[in-house]
């Protein structure tokens, strides 16, 4: 197992994302991560249980954040297979590699890397993507990167949001912030880039597979509940600090501080109504997409 950490060239287009991911995202996902990749993993495991890896394979995971898919990828291809995890921020890469290290995983690699100027040094016989894409300024360039790293025929497998009228947890929290707030037309935070639902449209999406020279494109729509908090209270700090409403907070900065407090209670309304045995819980869809080089 190895990690390579640092900052490789990146496109200018993607700098402020990476910025975003790297500073106060990463932070964030770090605070909620017991729910977030809770969350993400029931998907990421059906996309992986209808299309998975090649045993032996070599398997490439984009946007690999902390690397359990990665390790997850290395342990369904088995020992005679390897499994490359890349992401742009370099602090998801170092935690990826250092957790990988202590799990024991020896068939991983870790790179910094920006896939849309990335130039693979080797062949993969499968790609994978949770939640990984969605970030890009130029999924199509970036796209093309990923099939020219693949063997012919090889499949990539990519779980992307559906629209966020679809994905309640998120959505119900954006509309309740914007009551009170917008995202401001100037501001000095870095933002995470086109955003999660930049995917959400099927035709979208097909079409930048397609001019990024895939073929057999599928989408498979997957609905589950989701976990936004083990209780009201979190789910309210957990949506308050990331996904749209988290954004429209972060980038007004002080300017919004004072509306923290009566969006909380509106928050805690809204959520309340979601709210169960099983902490807060509401619907969430995703498209499960495939794609051939």
């Amino acid at each position: 197992m190895s990690a390579t950490a640092g900052t490789p060239p990146a496109s200018p287009a993607n700098a402020e994302a990476i910025e975003a991911w790297d500073g106060p995202l990463f932070d964030r996902f770090v605070k909620y991560r017991h729910v977030i990749v809770a969350g993400l993993k029931q998907f990421g495991d059906e996309a992986m249980r209808i299309y998975p890896p090649p045993p032996g394979g070599r398997v490439l995971d984009i946007g690999c954040g902390f690397g359990d898919t990665t390790q997850q990828l290395a342990e369904i291809v088995g020992a005679g297979g390897f499994a490359v995890g890349v992401d742009a921020a370099p602090r998801f890469i170092e935690a990826a590699g250092t957790e990988a290290e202590e799990a024991g995983v020896a068939n991983v690699r870790f790179d910094v890397m920006d896939v849309e100027l990335a130039s693979f040094p080797e062949r993969f016989d499968y790609a994978f993507s949770r939640m990984g894409t969605m970030f890009f300024a130029n999924p199509v360039a970036a796209l093309r990167n990923v099939r020219k790293a693949l063997v012919p025929g090889a499949l990539l497998v990519m779980v992307v949001w559906r629209s966020k009228e679809e994905n309640e947890w998120l959505y119900r929290p954006q509309l309740v912030t914007e009551r009170f707030v917008t995202k401001p037309d100037e501001y000095d935070e870095p933002t995470c880039g086109p955003g999660p639902f930049s995917m959400a449209n099927a035709d979208t999406t097909s079409g930048i597979l397609m001019r990024a020279g895939y073929q057999e494109v599928t989408l498979r729509r997957c609905d589950m509940p989701s976990k936004a908090g083990n209780g009201v209270e979190e789910a309210i700090d957990l949506t308050m600090d990331l996904g749209p409403a988290g954004e429209i907070l972060r980038l007004q900065g002080e300017r919004a501080a004072h509306l923290h407090e009566p969006i909380r209670e509106a928050m805690r309304e809204a959520l309340a109504e979601l709210a169960g045995r099983e902490g807060v819980v509401a619907p969430a869809s995703t498209w499960i997409v495939s794609a051939r080089a």
